[in-house]
Parts: structure tokens; C-alpha cells; sequence
């Protein structure tokens, strides 16, 4: 009697063990089914964006010595409602759909301006189409990064065709990359430095041209 007490026993752990060997090896199949740019999404905070009430940034342009550009904004990104404070001027809006022509000035300056600030979620977000990963020089450090190219239609949105060459580090955040004009004409390197964490979201407050003379920083930045 002991002796099948002992057999049901050991054959009851083992049935156990294997059951979780098959759990544990399903939740690491799935992790290593991640796309790269799900990955580096989530390496910026992505799973934590659902919880996001409202985001608060101001978006400035300094080249040289001089702010050139500077307008806040506020955005609740679950009713997608928008306000636009630029100078003594304050706009709201809807983001839709179909936006009305009067408000394609402001939707077309939150697009540029979000993009910046959260591209990595763009990557996941948006119709973009990603590049296999592939290893690089780096435009600014001359670092070896991985890099994924994003490209966008030929047709559609505001700035089609163009695309950007993103590079990374081992902990997938975003280090630099390159802005590639649909015509071809245009490339435009920056940095993606001064992360900080806001809500569990990781945010490049910086990006600088290769000799610092252009900058395109963030400030005020609120998450609720």
C-alpha cells in the first residue's frame, strides 16, 4: 500500500512539473514572438499608456542660441481632446476620423509634435512599415547599434513617404536616428538623450544635430 501511495505520489509531482515546464516554455515562446518594435515600445512604457488620463508637453525648437518654435499642449488620450496654446492663443479640438478642415492646421502640428515625443509607440501604432532588424554605425556616436528603418505610404497622412532610421541599445531604447524626406533630399540626423520616467513612461526630453547648433527639447511635461 506504501509502495502505491509512494508511485501515485512521485507520478503526481511529475505530472505537475511538466505542466509547468509547458506553461513556463509557452510565456517565453510568446515574449520571443514580440515584434523588435513591440519590444522597444514596451521598453519605453507602452504598457503603461492604457492607464494615462492626460498628457501635458511643451514642444520647443531652439537653433543656435534662439527658441524658434515653443506651443503646450494638453491631450486626453481616451477621448482624444486636444488643446493647443500657442503665444496668447489657445485652440481646442477633436481628433477624429475625418478632421474638419479648419482644425487640419492644429491636428497636422500635434501629429509632428506627438510623434516626436512618443514615436516608439508610433512604431506599434501606427500602419508604419518596420524593417527586419539589422547592425549599423550609428550617424552621430559612430557607435554599433541595431536599427530598424520605419517607413511610411506614398500616399496618405501628411508627410508621406517619409522614413526614419531608428538606433538602439541592448536595453531598447532609442539612442539616435535619421529623418529620410520622401524625396530623397532631406535627412535629418538627432540624438534621443535625457530620458526620464514620467508615470511609467520613458521620454527623451532631448534630441540635438550632430554639432548641437539644432534642438528639439520637451518641457513641462505632465502625465496624469
Amino acid at each position: 500500500m506504501k509502495k502505491l501511495l509512494l508511485f501515485t505520489f512521485l507520478f503526481s509531482v511529475l505530472i505537475s512539473c511538466k505542466n509547468n515546464e509547458t506553461k513556463i516554455g509557452e510565456k517565453v515562446e510568446t515574449e520571443d514572438a514580440k515584434s523588435i518594435e513591440q519590444q522597444i515600445a514596451e521598453a519605453h512604457g507602452l504598457n503603461n499608456f492604457d492607464e494615462v488620463e492626460e498628457i501635458q508637453f511643451t514642444f520647443n525648437v531652439k537653433v543656435q542660441d534662439s527658441v524658434r518654435t515653443s506651443r503646450s499642449w494638453t491631450w486626453k488620450p481616451q477621448t482624444d481632446e486636444i488643446r493647443l496654446t500657442e503665444g496668447d492663443i489657445s485652440r481646442n479640438y477633436t481628433k477624429t476620423d475625418s478632421i474638419a478642415e479648419s482644425d487640419k492646421d492644429i491636428d497636422q502640428k500635434f501629429i509632428n509634435d506627438s510623434y516626436w515625443l512618443l514615436f516608439p509607440y508610433q512604431m506599434v501604432w501606427s500602419d508604419a512599415k518596420i524593417s527586419e532588424e539589422k547592425t549599423g554605425t550609428a550617424p552621430i556616436s559612430k557607435e554599433e547599434m541595431n536599427y530598424l528603418e520605419v517607413s511610411y505610404k506614398d500616399e496618405g497622412g501628411y508627410t508621406p513617404g517619409d522614413t526614419y532610421v531608428v538606433y538602439y541599445d541592448d536595453d531598447l531604447l532609442l539612442k539616435e536616428w535619421i529623418y529620410k524626406s520622401a524625396d530623397g533630399n532631406r535627412e535629418m540626423p538627432t540624438t534621443w538623450e535625457d530620458f526620464e520616467d514620467f508615470q511609467g513612461l520613458k521620454i527623451a526630453r532631448s534630441h540635438k544635430s550632430p554639432d548641437g547648433s539644432f534642438e528639439l527639447f520637451f518641457s513641462d511635461i505632465e502625465v496624469k
